[in-house]
């Protein structure tokens, strides 16, 4: 699932060009039609030749709503850059290239629009002339251009075309078993309730799945999930999505909130941020100076402690500990916009290098400097941990190796990150032990849990599922499952019976009627223990669910495909044969018929149980203890 958003001067024709691509008019306010400018987001979804539908958001171009602007176009994997042809290069292009390159959305297309009012071939030579100088250097530098026209079609295959090539060279968003949804819409709709809608990173999310909204920490259920406009049962990385939430209110929720899976993000109000401030920026950026921090789709406001001297001058890079007035969720590696708030002017941008600081920094330590050098350039354990995400439980050999580091640095991070619990190792030594980062851990082990309670639920008389039931349920190779499943069972978590795994508080309990049944049965066994009803016979009263329920909790003990006998009469049986073979030597089947007045066939049927069991041996028609 692919996201793509639109960039671009305010009347350049971006929502206009969106319709012509999708049919869809992505301006969904009255005010935006009255005013044919759109205001806040707009959402349309587009179909590609190979038949991948992508998403759509369109952001307002006008200079005031630059702000609305920021809170669709950090999600996206791709840009549709828009310069009217008309027009050419205007400022609020330049503002729109800027952010695009301090987020470093490095994929997109130039569409030069409004192709029809055009005649003149030079000026079109010199328009994008004057694109080109102005992409110099950005992340765009080396886009496609199209020249369109949304009135007369022109251009518009190419364009899509020019697309599908941008998005097809982006690597697909990696799952990291860590779901987290930005809110760029709260809205309610009748009979449904609350619906929320994003970009969704890093995860999935699962109808009926328990969710929490941060950084408020209210918790609610997933209802329902839309992507593209249509139903779906699981929502996965990279897809424009809409979730419909159950116990939550819409008032509850905000722009800029998060929808995460509980327990997995901690919200923050402190940042070390590596940052630049543009060139274009007028005056300096000052310490203690008070900022509007865009982060996903957040809006805070925060103060910027300069690290390692007194400011920054336009063009400089460096860093900053951002103190916020309201808690976000932010992950290493995360990028964000820093804006003036009044008068509104974009500063600059840059990454999250620790989105967890803890403590104020002391400005000028030379420590806190090289501890922010090596977040950025990635300290060996950092590396390690972040491949363990992507790779899942896998040997550590394999993990090193996508994470290109040396031997000797990769044993001691892995070691740093085993002690510190960051990692888990399962099974194996040196380059083939089993690990799996924490997160991705308590994703596997919350999958297992809810797997094992679903087939408790669908088959409540069974004991557990079968190993193999739950292997090929969770797609995972022999190895990396029983290692799985050998960690849950010695947590507790998982109780074996033989090849069974069921939860550790699971217990087989009959219903009334059950219970009821199952008596009326009882006393027929009790009438005639040694000649009790047959297996075929019992199934047929009991039904085979429950009769497997007996059998498996010991209740009935099978010793034929046709005979079985009530546990208490069992035991029986066995002391009293071997109490009379101790006393006669052998027995014979006449024998055993005769001494407990029942038919050849239970006698035979139980002697040969014995035999195959190792109470006896069969020596010519006799029985001896063996």
């Amino acid at each position: 699932m692919r996201v793509i958003g639109t960039a671009g001067h305010v009347d350049h024709g971006k929502s206009t060009l969106i319709a012509a691509l999708t049919g869809s008019h992505p301006d969904r306010l009255k005010e935006e039609r009255d005013r044919e400018m759109t205001i806040d987001l707009g959402f349309a979804w587009l179909e590609l030749a190979n038949g991948e539908t992508i998403g759509i958001v369109d952001v307002p171009g006008h200079r005031d709503f630059i702000e609305n602007m920021l809170a669709g176009v950090g999600g996206i994997d791709a840009a549709l850059f828009v310069v009217a042809a008309d027009e050419g290069v205007m400022p609020q292009t330049r503002e729109h290239l800027a952010i695009l390159d301090l987020l470093q959305i490095s994929n997109g297309v130039i569409a030069l629009t409004k192709a029809d009012l055009i005649d003149d071939p030079e000026w079109f030579d010199l328009v994008e002339a004057e694109v080109r100088q102005a992409i110099q250097g950005t992340v765009l530098e080396n886009a496609p251009l199209v020249r369109v026209s949304a009135k007369t079609r022109m251009g518009l295959p190419a364009l899509v075309e020019a697309l599908a090539r941008q998005l097809e060279a982006q690597p697909a968003r990696p799952d990291l078993g860590r779901p987290r949804l930005p809110i760029d819409r709260v809205f309610t709709m009748s009979g449904f309730g609350t619906v929320v809608t994003g970009t969704l990173t890093d995860g999935q999310f699962y109808l009926g799945d328990e969710v929490e909204v941060l950084p408020s920490g209210l918790h609610g259920r997933v209802r329902g999930l839309q992507i593209h406009n249509r139903m779906v049962k699981v929502a996965v990385p990279g897809s424009r999505t809409a979730i419909n939430i159950a116990g939550l209110n819409v008032d509850q929720i905000h722009r800029g909130d998060v929808v995460a899976s509980p327990e997995k993000y901690l919200p923050t109000r402190r940042l070390d941020v590596d940052f630049r401030l543009l060139s274009s920026v007028e005056t300096s950026l000052k310490h203690n100076a008070e900022v509007k921090l865009f982060l996903g789709t957040a809006e805070v406001i925060a103060r910027t402690r300069v690290l390692g001297g007194e400011e920054l001058l336009p063009g400089q890079s460096g860093w900053l500990q951002l103190e916020l007035r309201d808690p976000v969720v932010a992950l290493r590696g995360d990028r964000f916009i820093l804006r003036r708030p009044s008068p509104g002017e974009t500063l600059g941008g840059g990454e999250v290098v620790d989105p967890q600081p803890g403590e104020r920094h002391k400005r000028f330590s030379e420590e806190v400097l090289a501890r922010l050098q090596d977040l950025r350039g990635g300290s060996p354990a950092e590396v390690l941990f972040q491949a363990s995400l992507v790779s899942g439980l896998a040997p550590l050999g394999e993990v090193v190796q996508k994470a290109r580091l040396e031997t000797a640095q990769a044993e001691s991070a892995a070691e740093e990150l085993i002690s510190k619990g960051d990692l888990l190792a399962l099974d194996g030594e040196g380059k083939d032990l089993l690990v799996i980062a924490l997160p991705q851990w308590n994703a596997l082990r919350g999958q297992v849990l809810e797997v094992v309670k679903a087939y408790h639920q669908s088959y409540p008389l069974r004991q557990g599922i079968p190993r193999e039931e739950l292997k090929s349920r969770l797609k995972m190779q022999n190895r990396p499952f029983l290692a799985a499943m050998h960690r849950l069972i010695a947590r507790g978590d998982l109780m074996e019976k033989g090849a069974l795994l069921s939860l550790a508080d699971h217990q087989v309990v009959f219903n009334p009627q059950q219970e009821q049944v199952y008596r009326a049965v009882l006393a027929r066994f009790t009438q005639a223990p040694y000649s009790p009803p047959s297996l075929k016979e019992v199934q047929a009263e009991l039904g085979e669910e429950l009769v497997n329920a007996l059998l498996a909790r010991g209740d009935l003990i099978q010793v034929s495909p046709e005979v079985v006998f009530f546990n208490r009469d069992y035991a029986a049986l066995v002391e009293g044969v071997k109490g009379y073979l101790q006393d006669h030597l052998t027995l014979t089947v006449a024998e055993f018929r005769d001494r407990y007045q029942t038919s050849r066939k239970y006698a035979l049927a139980f002697l040969e149980h014995l035999d195959s069991i190792g109470v006896t041996v069969r020596v010519g028609d006799d029985r001896r203890l063996k």
